[in-house]
C-alpha cells in the first residue's frame, strides 16, 4: 500500500518549502521557485489592481454573497467554520446555499472538458447539485470531501459545486430560491462580487514562510488580507494571541477579528453510525489515518484525549481511498493491537463501503469555539441578515 506518483511528489514539495531536504539539488529548486514566486506575486498583483479598478468585471448576483477564505494553500480549518455561519444566518432567517468548486470532485477527461468549453457546453451545463436543502443528491466522489461533508451536516442549507460560481449561484438564486450565498474557497475569487469577506488565519502557521506560491503557500501576498471585513484566527488557544492581533491590525485597522478553536465533540463509527463519548479514547490503543493538509492537530487532540497511539497512516490531502487500503489498514492496526481506528470527518467521507470491520473505525467529530469576538461575530451576523 504505497504512495501514488502524486502524493510522493506532493510530500517533497513541502518537505522541500519548509527547508527540511538539503544539497544542491534542492537548494537550487529553492532558488528557482523564489524567483518564480516574484512572477506569480506580480501576477496576482496586477489581477487584483484591474478588480479593483473595474477592468475586470464582478459579477452582482442581488443578493448577499459572504466570502468565507484564506490567504494560505489548505489547512486552516476553513469547512466548520463555514458550517457555524452558515448555521447562523439560517438561524436569522436566511435561506442559505454554498457555492463550492468542488475541489478534488471526479472530473470529466481533459478532452471532454476542452471540447466542452470549446462548444460551450460548459456553460449551459446545470452545476451539480449536493443537496437543495431537503435532499441529499450527490456522493463524496461527485461533489468533493468538504461539499459533501457541508451537505451531510447541514441538511436545510443547499451545497452546489461547479468552477463557474457565478452560474451557481444564479442557479441557487433562481431554481432553489436562496436569498443568501455562501462562498466557500472565494477569497481568490473575484468575479462574484462579494458583501462580505471573511478571512482565515491559521494561529499555529498563520502565513507559511512568507513566500508565495511555488516557493511558499501564500496564494497572495499577505498585504491583500486588507480586503477582509471579518478575520478569523482559528486554532487558537485563547494565549499568547496578542502579537498576531496586532500585526493583523496593522495590515487591516478596519477587519474586526474573532479567535476560535477546533474542539472534539463525539467519536461516529463511520460504518454504522454508532456515537461514543470523547471519554472512549482514554487509555485505548489506537490507529491513526489521515488524509489532510495539516494532521498534527488531529494527531495531538487524540492523544491529548488519553488515547496510546500504536499505528500512523498519513496520506497526502484529499486522498481518494481505495477498498483495499482500507482493509489493509484494518489489518495493520489488528497486528499492532489497535482497539479502534480513529480518522478525520474529511477523511470518512471518502471512505469506501467494506463488509469486515475486525477493528472498528471511528472519525473525530470537531466543531469550533468562539474564543474571544463572540459579541462582534453575532452583531456581525445580524448586519449582514439585516442591512
Amino acid at each position: 500500500m504505497g504512495l501514488s506518483a502524486k502524493e510522493k511528489l506532493e510530500r517533497y514539495y513541502i518537505a522541500l518549502i519548509n527547508e527540511q531536504k538539503e544539497g544542491r539539488g534542492a537548494d537550487l529548486l529553492r532558488f528557482c521557485m523564489r524567483h518564480l514566486s516574484y512572477i506569480y506575486g506580480v501576477i496576482t498583483s496586477c489581477r487584483n489592481l484591474l478588480y479593483d479598478h473595474g477592468i475586470f468585471r464582478h459579477h452582482t448576483l442581488g443578493c448577499q454573497v459572504i466570502s468565507i477564505g484564506n490567504l494560505t494553500v489548505g489547512g486552516t480549518g476553513k469547512t466548520p467554520v463555514v458550517e457555524v455561519f452558515a448555521r447562523a444566518l439560517q438561524k436569522e432567517g436566511r435561506k442559505v446555499a454554498i457555492l463550492s468548486r468542488g475541489y478534488k470532485k471526479v472530473e470529466h477527461s481533459l478532452g471532454k472538458k476542452m471540447l466542452d468549453k470549446i462548444t460551450g457546453r460548459a456553460r449551459r451545463r446545470p452545476p451539480r447539485v449536493v443537496s437543495d436543502g431537503a435532499e441529499l443528491l450527490l456522493d463524496s466522489d461527485m461533489s468533493g470531501d468538504e461539499p459533501y461533508m457541508l451537505a451531510s451536516n447541514l441538511p436545510e442549507v443547499s451545497v452546489l459545486v461547479d468552477h463557474d460560481r457565478v452560474k451557481s449561484g444564479r442557479y441557487a438564486i433562481d431554481k432553489l430560491r436562496c436569498d443568501t450565498l455562501i462562498l466557500d474557497d472565494g477569497f481568490q475569487y473575484r468575479r462574484l462580487k462579494h458583501r462580505a469577506e471573511i478571512v482565515l488565519v491559521d494561529y499555529t502557521n498563520p502565513f507559511s514562510n512568507g513566500y508565495v506560491l511555488p516557493r511558499g503557500l501564500l496564494r497572495e501576498s499577505i498585504g491583500n488580507i486588507n480586503r477582509a471585513d471579518f478575520i478569523f484566527i482559528t486554532k487558537s488557544t485563547g494565549r499568547d494571541s496578542e502579537n498576531l492581533k496586532t500585526r493583523l491590525r496593522a495590515l487591516n485597522p478596519r477587519a474586526e477579528i474573532s479567535e476560535c478553536v477546533h474542539c472534539p465533540k463525539y467519536l461516529q463509527n463511520v460504518y454504522s453510525g454508532e456515537r461514543k463519548d470523547l471519554s472512549f479514547l482514554s487509555q485505548l490503543k489506537v490507529a491513526l489515518v489521515s488524509g489532510i493538509a495539516a494532521p498534527q492537530g488531529f494527531e495531538a487532540e487524540v492523544k491529548r484525549l488519553g488515547a496510546t497511539r500504536v499505528y500512523l497512516k498519513r496520506f497526502a490531502d484529499h486522498h481518494r481511498y481505495r477498498q483495499q487500503e482500507i482493509i489493509d489498514i484494518i489489518n495493520k492496526a489488528r497486528k499492532n493491537q489497535a482497539e479502534a481506528v480513529i480518522t478525520t470527518e474529511k477523511d470518512s467521507v471518502r471512505f469506501p463501503k467494506i463488509e469486515r470491520q475486525d477493528v472498528p473505525v471511528f472519525f473525530l467529530r470537531v466543531e469550533i469555539k468562539l474564543l474571544s469576538g463572540a459579541e462582534d461575530f453575532y452583531a456581525y451576523i445580524s448586519r449582514i441578515c439585516f442591512r
